[in-house]
């Protein structure tokens, strides 16, 4: 998986470059007493206590018109808190909380992922009081920090422990993809065939299998080898409804293989052909997509189907029609007894993580949206057209978008639907889950933007 990404944010002159310089081990970042030293993103990679990630030093926070170099700076921390898993708010203690720190607490929290505030310049003891305010801003539990002489910095490493996410034990971050394993989840239904396929991909009767609906309770990890591609195998309890499970091992099982979607790269959501597309199976590719997760649909069972072409054409647009939300997913026919269709299964597999780890450069975004706005210009809101000025790819797996402009809260989902339909056809997108995030630019100056 992709190192995580942890960025540093907060007002100027609050000792975030002096944070990044710490976690880093370097003097990488420019730090002065007088605010705004920071302009553009400054990246580095960290190992702190066993924890590796990548760091993200940002410009201070300050309300300015979208134009100028401040307000250009602020989209700068606005683009790294999107790419974010978790971000540290750094405030200064000394100073306690501030009138300009709130709207910057409020944009942080919207953002969605872990805040881990920070109460900086608080060493020995100076600046408590400052570190109680700042349970005001509602983003929890401040940890009161030196980055000047390293005070928190172990209860910084345990916020950071809870916070990002996991790795196996066994597995390393590593920038090549051919050097690692793939993380591959099978989830589906009970008995849908699960343990059947994975025991004929390795070749030995690994799994126990049976009947029995059920059978599988653990999340079970296995390596496999595939063209001399590295898979890490993720066998899965059935899911069931929850109104149907009773029993408190099967909760925690079904538990446990959530926690497998949640961490692996590419999901197959493995249907019985005989009885496809129940309204479990729906849930459980809305859970995935929600998830963010890559997806592969493998129709099991196909040996028993009689008109195989007739069905095939039938589930693909069936596919097309009750899951838009990840259209052109690619649906494969195969035998996990019989051993048929692994190979086109596994091709599947390896092109949906490369759609989902799509990177798009901002010329050819614009250059696409320039035509979609030409083609169908956004609505009028109270009489004003809502503008879009340009957009971005902020992160990948799965790809996500942001999209600069005025207005954009109004901007209706048949609208959002429009522009992520176009990003999926424009950039060949097929299967994968497409992330849109809409940043409103307000100008200070605009007097209806007064209060």
């Amino acid at each position: 998986m992709d190192m995580p990404t942890v960025a540093i944010v907060g007002r100027p002159n609050v000792g975030k470059s002096t944070l990044f310089n710490r976690l880093v081990g370097k003097k990488l970042a420019l730090v002065d007493d007088r605010p705004g030293v920071t302009r553009d993103r400054r990246e580095g990679d960290v190992n702190f206590g066993g924890l590796v990630f990548r760091i993200i030093d940002t410009a201070g926070l300050e309300e300015a018109d979208p134009g100028s170099l401040i307000g250009r700076m602020r989209a700068q921390t606005e683009a790294a808190i999107l790419e974010a898993d978790v971000v540290l708010f750094v405030i200064d203690a000394r100073a306690g909380i501030l009138p300009a720190d709130q709207p910057f607490a409020d944009m942080v929290r919207r953002a969605g992922c872990p805040v881990i505030l920070i109460a900086n310049k608080a060493e020995g003891g100076a600046g408590m009081a400052g570190a109680y305010e700042s349970f005001s801003l509602g983003l929890g539990d401040p940890i009161p920090f030196s980055a000047e002489h390293g005070e928190g910095i172990g209860e910084l490493h345990d916020a950071l422990i809870e916070n990002l996410p996991k790795l196996d034990d066994d597995e390393e971050y590593d920038d090549d993809p051919q050097n690692r394993s793939l993380k591959v989840a099978i989830v589906g239904r009970p008995n849908a065939g699960k343990s059947t396929l994975i025991n004929r991909m390795l070749g030995e009767d690994r799994l126990l299998v049976g009947p029995e609906a059920g059978i599988t309770r653990d999340s079970i990890s296995l390596d496999w080898e595939w063209r001399g591609r590295r898979i890490k195998l993720h066998d899965t309890a059935g899911m069931r409804r929850k109104a149907r499970i009773d029993d408190k091992l099967e909760k925690l099982a079904v538990s446990d293989g959530l926690r497998a979607v949640r961490f692996a790269e590419v999901v197959v959501v493995l249907l019985d052909a005989t009885i496809p597309f129940e309204k479990q199976d729906l849930t459980i590719v809305d859970l995935i997509e929600s998830e963010g997760r890559s997806l592969v649909i493998g129709l099991n069972k196909w040996d028993l189907v009689a008109d195989q072409n007739g069905l095939l054409k039938k589930l693909r647009e069936d596919c097309t029609r009750l899951l838009p939300q990840v259209r052109g997913v690619a649906v494969v026919p195969l035998s996990g007894l019989a051993g048929e269709g692994i190979d086109k299964l596994m091709q599947a597999v390896i092109s949906a993580e490369e759609t989902w780890s799509t990177r798009v450069s901002t010329s050819r975004i614009n250059d696409w949206l320039s035509e979609a706005l030409q083609r169908n210009p956004p609505p009028a809101v109270s009489g004003r057209r809502i503008k879009i000025r340009y957009a971005t790819q902020v992160k990948s797996r799965p790809p996500h978008f942001a999209l600069f402009g005025n207005q954009l809260d109004g901007l209706p989902k048949s609208y959002t639907r429009y522009l992520v339909n176009g990003l999926r056809e424009a950039f060949t997108l097929p299967g994968t889950p497409i992330r849109l995030s809409l940043r409103t630019s307000k100008n200070p100056f605009d007097r209806e933007n007064k209060g």
